[in-house]
């Protein structure tokens, strides 16, 4: 458990590395919709990180006390999701639907590439 608490923590810190890269070319570039649909996905992708996070202990804690867990919190990641796609479908000249669609997969690409670099350190 405290290793998975290590490697959410360190989720986390690529992530606002990643949300800070986005908001200096969101302020720097003309591509403005296509930055602020990242950001709103990624933004997405913490939250859907978090969730995952205290589902994960939540089910640990349960395991060791052998009770059971009704859910991981599945519709809820789907939930947050529906609403980023909302938002920029009511805001299609601010927001970039393709950028944010990539923003919400941040978290899955950034568990996967430590994942990579944890292995070929080890």
């Amino acid at each position: 458990m405290q290793d998975l608490s290590i490697a959410f923590t360190r989720y986390r810190k690529y992530i606002f590395y990643l949300l800070a890269i986005y908001v200096l070319g969101w302020g720097f570039t003309a591509y403005k919709s296509v930055f602020l649909g990242l950001i709103l996905g990624t933004l997405g992708s913490l939250w859907i990180l978090f969730s995952l996070a205290r589902k994960n202990k939540q089910f640990t804690k349960a395991f060791e006390e052998g009770r059971t867990v009704r859910s991981l919190g599945t519709m809820s990641r789907m939930a947050v999701a529906g609403l980023a796609v909302l938002v920029v479908m009511e805001y299609p000249e601010k927001f970039h639907l393709g950028s944010m669609i990539i923003g919400l997969m941040t978290a899955y690409f950034v568990i996967m590439i430590d994942f990579f670099f944890q292995k070929l350190h080890k």
